[in-house]
């Protein structure tokens, strides 16, 4: 049995040199006022069906930002940048002006939930199905909650096998709290994601303009966030590929009497959702951090899993950080670097159903009382302190920032360790406490107002970064590139919708 210093040791430079990670970045759009803009998707940015790097999430309002596949950090945050700059150069031909994108996970003032505003994605097959599957998300969990916003992190090794990256999957589940601790930005809301809503928030002030909990890290991620009971009653196993497609193919093809009870279709013959299993399709499974491989047009997720195993994995967990111009810095990445490969290199005994619910009791407590001094989480069944745990967990890292500086001809992994280590020491440092201190200080406790100020400096630091024709003319034909291909998908559909859909959702298409 090899240990892991000797696992680290045993990695080429080339081999650590070549890790890969992307970023997808989502973000609402929103009014000088802090409500929501009803407005459809700026037309200067193409088509969010087909453009390879700004699309929608679920809502038309709720922008989401995409990078390539990088082996630097620092092109991955300057491409991430561009794309930014053009976003907020297009928001600024808006009708009327004035919109910007909201810094904050959670989102600014909403309308009613029915009113907010579904994304829509043309009239071809695949177009519609994105839209009916939205719809169905709107049916199960509500509008509001779909409007929460985040980062997702894809990261990758060369030369990892699909069990190798299920033993990551299983390590980063009992060591999320570190991140959660370290970059949770939610510890606070505006009031109206709560409205009519059973919680345990404390009234910031006189609770008329924000909600909070005083030691929370990520309201995103705790009972608040994304979380669903039905999908509590999920059992997903992360032993291996085998036993995590079966578990997603139970999910994806048994009826669920709720969403049965919700129907396909309306009394009008409109559609509700894609259908009515526990999952719609693979994208509704929630979590922190998922296995995923590139589809082929028209393919299944799991289908693809299932055929070529695992390329990369996809870190959800991540907050926007409200102090950073595109919501992560190049320091959180490589962080980020060191703590996977950590998860990687580490060993990672199989998980049983009493660990998962003890790493989901870890997640809710972390979440929304992560900076509480003394917080036990739970280890094997004993009661064990975040700080300690965590402390612990970031020097084992030591090694694995010493050898990615040395492949990458650097100090900045370990400089990202220090500013960690650090924060564990002080959490008044950690992002979740500097957004409280700023709320108190600068916005009398108001969140739109805090948000607000936010969003306006990130418009104008973004707008005020060089900007060249070249990169103008880069982006303005992508997105006319982007508009034809719709087109293009929309004019070459041969079935009507409701056999294309039967076709898609066929369980012989899972694999």
């Amino acid at each position: 049995m090899t240990t892991l210093q000797e696992r680290i040791g045993a990695q080429p430079p080339e081999r650590l040199a070549g890790i890969r990670r992307g970023v997808e970045k989502e973000g609402l759009r929103v009014l000088p006022n802090g409500a929501l803009a009803l407005t459809p998707h700026p037309e200067p940015l193409g088509s969010a069906l087909t453009h390879p790097l700004i699309t929608t999430d679920f809502s038309e309002s709720q922008m989401e930002l995409i990078t390539g596949a990088h082996q630097s950090v620092q092109a991955t945050l300057d491409e991430l940048t561009e794309v930014h700059q053009f976003a907020y150069r297009a928001l600024a031909r808006q009708p009327g002006g004035g919109e910007m994108l909201w810094v904050s996970s959670m989102p600014c003032g909403l309308p009613t939930d029915e009113t907010i505003p579904i994304a829509r994605y043309g009239s071809s097959n695949i177009g519609r199905a994105k839209s009916v599957y939205r719809m169905g998300l709107g049916h199960r969990y509500g509008r509001r909650m779909q409007t929460i916003s985040g980062i997702h992190y894809n990261w990758s090794l060369p030369g990892v096998s699909s069990e190798q990256y299920f033993g990551l999957i299983r390590n980063f589940r009992r060591h999320a709290f570190v991140l959660l601790y370290l970059f949770g930005a939610s510890p606070a809301l505006c009031p109206c994601f709560v409205a009519g809503r059973a919680h345990s928030l404390q009234p910031l002030g006189d609770g008329r303009n924000a909600f909070y909990l005083p030691h929370a890290t990520s309201l995103r991620m705790g009972r608040l966030g994304y979380q669903s009971d039905a999908q509590a009653s999920l059992a997903v196993s992360y032993n291996g590929l085998q036993g995590y497609a079966d578990s997603l193919h139970a999910a994806l093809t048994q009826p669920y009497a709720a969403y049965e009870a919700v129907g396909v279709l309306n009394p009008g013959g409109e559609y509700n959702q894609l259908g009515t299993s526990l999952l719609q399709i693979e994208n509704e499974f929630y979590g922190t951090i998922r296995p995923k491989r590139t589809v082929r047009t028209g393919e299944r997720p799991l289908h693809a899993l299932r055929e070529r195993g695992v390329e990369y994995v996809e870190v959800r967990l991540m907050d926007l950080d409200p102090f950073e111009p595109v919501g992560i810095t190049a320091q959180t990445m490589r962080l980020l670097d060191v703590f996977l490969l950590h998860c990687l290199l580490s060993d990672s005994p199989p998980d049983t159903p009493d660990e998962i619910a003890e790493l989901q009791h870890n997640q809710h407590l972390t979440a929304e009382r992560g900076r509480e001094p003394g917080l036990q989480l739970m280890r094997g069944g004993r009661g064990v302190s975040l700080a300690d745990w965590g402390a612990e967990l970031l020097a084992d890292c030591a090694p694995l920032a010493a050898a990615l500086d040395a492949a990458q001809h650097t100090d900045a992994h370990a400089q990202a360790l220090r500013a960690a280590q650090a924060a564990f020491a002080a959490p008044g440092q950690t992002p979740s406490a500097r957004v409280l201190a700023e709320l108190a200080q600068q916005h009398d406790n108001d969140f739109t107002a805090f948000a607000l100020s936010r969003s306006a400096a990130t418009r104008d630091h973004l707008l005020g970064l060089p900007w060249s024709v070249t990169q103008q003319d880069h982006h303005a034909r992508l997105a006319e590139q982007s508009a034809a291909e719709q087109k293009a998908l929309e004019a070459a559909d041969t079935l009507a919708f409701e056999p294309w859909r039967q076709q898609y959702m066929a369980v012989e298409q899972l694999g």
